[in-house]
């Protein structure tokens, strides 16, 4: 069966149909990893957008049940070159096909990545969405057009109740806006004792249950469409240790004075080079971020720059001067990707293990 791509721009790709066929509008990205396409379409923060895989044959080892990093994928549709029915993974459960059919993720085929690339590189994100090959294009454009962003993301992938995922010595709140299971995972390795909350979980919720520290995590759309958390953040920074990772980075930025601007076609791949400008050693990571902090507007914050991005110089970490309190714009879980930064985790638990002992007079 024959679909079709189009953008707002009125450009139309015609390819093969898989996947569901519900279509929904949303932004059109494109995304550099060469594996894990699993992890990436169970991502929550991309929802909303329809995800053009640059890497040329996606679906050859199916779908297992081990390497989802949340139990459904956001995403509006997914747009690749090629797309190989027969799996091949000792693992593997079902086709991409199948899944997708299952989750009502529509999906288009044997369209050309490099050219859809090349023009988000050169024209900047656009909406889009896929369409049965007799649509009215020019009905469908005119739809794209009058269609506003998404802003409301977290709220259909946070978690609307708290939970607690027992494990050891510190105990973190977890702020859901769009978690992924190896955030989870990291945090429990050093030894951590989870309570996920829901995003709009208020400061009072937070403190009572007497936290180490608490965790923002990742998550569709930009800090302005979140204010309540940046709220919240700025409320809770003098009273326990913060990380935040991705859009947690940038809440944490907004929360003490930074700024935060829409990139041209954002930051989506799965082995991205930062440097760590303490050091200037080079690190690799995995990135999903249509958004990032404005350098000139931390001057005049208490935040430090502790990462940037080697392709565009865009900061991607900081540090406050004062408080005990972290963030870093790419994935530093990983899940995919290039895991070079999952020490930060480890500087977490230890920036915890220092305001405990300043509380308890050891130092």
């Amino acid at each position: 069966m024959r679909r079709l791509l189009i953008l707002e721009d009125g450009s139309v790709y015609e390819g093969e149909a898989f996947g569901s066929d519900k279509f929904q509008i949303g932004e059109l990205i494109f995304q550099t990893g060469m594996c894990g396409y699993q992890e990436t379409l169970s991502d929550p923060s991309y929802y909303g957008q329809i995800i053009t895989m640059t890497y040329p044959v996606i679906g050859n080892v199916g779908i297992n049940r081990d390497d989802f990093e949340s139990m459904n994928p956001q995403l509006f549709g997914l747009v690749v070159k090629e797309y190989d029915d027969y799996y091949s993974n000792f693992r593997g459960k079902m086709s991409l096909d199948e899944y997708m059919k299952l989750k009502e993720i529509p999906g288009i085929s044997g369209v050309d990545t490099r050219a859809i690339t090349k023009k988000i590189r050169d024209n900047g994100v656009m909406k889009a969405t896929l369409a049965d090959e007799d649509e009215d294009v020019e009905k469908v454009v005119a739809a794209l057009r009058n269609t506003s962003k998404v802003t409301n993301g977290v709220k259909y992938v946070s978690t609307t109740k708290s939970y607690t995922i027992p494990n050891g010595e510190y105990k973190i709140v977890l702020l859901d806006l769009g978690v992924k299971y190896g955030l989870i995972r990291e945090l429990n390795k050093r030894g951590c004792s989870i309570v996920v909350m829901p995003y709009n979980a208020t400061k009072e919720e937070i403190l009572s249950v007497d936290p180490d520290g608490v965790v923002v995590s990742s998550g569709p759309g930009r800090s302005r469409y979140v204010s309540s958390v940046v709220e919240t953040v700025k409320n809770i920074a003098r009273k326990v240790t913060v990380m935040g990772i991705g859009l947690g980075c940038q809440i944490i930025c907004e929360a003490f004075g930074g700024n935060i601007e829409e990139a041209k076609f954002g930051f989506h791949g799965n082995s991205c080079p930062v440097i760590k400008l303490e050091s200037g050693k080079v690190e690799f990571t995995s990135q999903n971020s249509r958004y990032y902090v404005e350098e000139q507007s931390l001057e005049n914050t208490p935040l430090k720059a502790t990462y940037k991005n080697l392709n565009d110089g865009s900061i991607q970490g900081v540090r406050h001067e004062e408080l005990p309190v972290i963030g870093v714009q790419f994935t530093a879980e990983a899940s995919p990707g290039a895991d070079d930064a999952k020490y930060i985790f480890d500087e977490f638990v230890e920036m915890m293990g220092g305001v405990r002992q300043c509380q308890e007079g050891k130092i």
